[in-house]
């Protein structure tokens, strides 16, 4: 007895509606999905309703309290007003972010895979490459090529994704060394299928769940590390902008009393990195085969 296509796509959007169901019922994580979605709408429609000039200075209006002369969040030391530079540095830490996390996951999946599966020789090999470079703190590895090169925002990326995917490294080999003693993938195996095609078909494919929610994780923690290079006075120079940048320059003048260079910056940091938490929460719901089952 054959089957029609519509009763083979039946059981994918199945599991597709009940991984959305489960998703909907985690609140923590609609309300992740409901402040990204605010924030990137900020940062990158805002710009478009609220004009502002984040390249010129304008020491006429230095240190303008939050709603004088038409200034929502007031002005910084340079006269640039906080409400524009709020969204073009949520432009640049989101950016930053997503990309440096979505490079790490990839680089790191990909390793982590080809270690597990080779296992032998070319598995302890790599792997002592990720032990060696986890044993260096990543802040300070950060710092140092940070002050090596220009920190445009390219280069952030690259810094960043560059020593973030140790993490995801490891756990996609854990995810490879059991996946590799599954039947299919021995089967395939025995009837001379390539190392590489066994990573690319089986081995990435039925990790990809724990791919997915460690990718949200990353891109938190990529925000986090853009906020502590700009804080240390590492991020993208001047007239660009990001939230750790601000936060930086905030936290000289909280104490000469202008409180609002300080909290709007600091409270994006916190709801962002926060939002991807809730979601890598919801999404590992969804995967958990557990939940999926019921």
């Amino acid at each position: 007895m054959t089957t029609t296509p519509h009763e083979e796509e039946a059981p994918v959007r199945g599991m597709w509606r009940q991984g959305l169901e489960v998703f909907v019922e985690n609140r923590l994580a609609l309300v992740g999905v409901a402040i990204f979605v605010l924030l990137a709408g900020f940062s990158f429609l805002g710009p478009l309703l609220y004009h502002t000039d984040q390249v010129h200075t304008d020491l006429t209006k230095v240190y303008l309290t939050p709603g004088a002369d038409g200034h929502p969040l007031g002005t910084d030391g340079v006269g640039y007003d906080q409400l524009g530079r709020l969204m073009l540095g949520g432009q640049t830490s989101i950016v930053v972010g997503l990309a440096a996390g979505l490079l790490a996951t990839v680089v790191g999946t990909v390793w982590g895979a080809i270690a597990g599966f080779a296992g032998s020789w070319v598995d302890a090999v790599m792997m002592r490459v990720v032990d060696a470079m986890m044993s260096i703190p990543a802040l300070f590895l950060f710092m140092l090529m940070a002050s090596i090169v220009t920190p445009t925002v390219p280069m952030l990326i690259v810094i960043i994704g560059a020593f973030a995917w140790l993490g995801p490294a490891r756990l996609v080999r854990g995810e490879a060394l059991t996946l590799r003693t599954r039947e299919y993938v021995m089967a395939m195996r025995g009837m001379g299928g390539a190392g590489g095609r066994a990573v690319r078909r089986h081995i990435i494919p039925n990790a990809i769940g724990t791919v997915i929610v460690n990718a949200t994780f990353q891109v938190a923690d990529a925000i986090l590390y853009v906020a502590y290079l700009s804080f240390l006075g590492l991020g993208v120079p001047p007239p660009a902008a990001n939230w750790g940048g601000m936060l930086s320059d905030g936290l000289s003048d909280t104490f000469s009393g202008h409180w609002w260079l300080l909290y709007p910056p600091g409270i994006a940091i916190i709801l962002i990195v926060l939002a991807f938490n809730f979601i890598g929460d919801g999404l590992r719901d969804v995967f958990e085969v557990r939940l999926r089952r019921r």
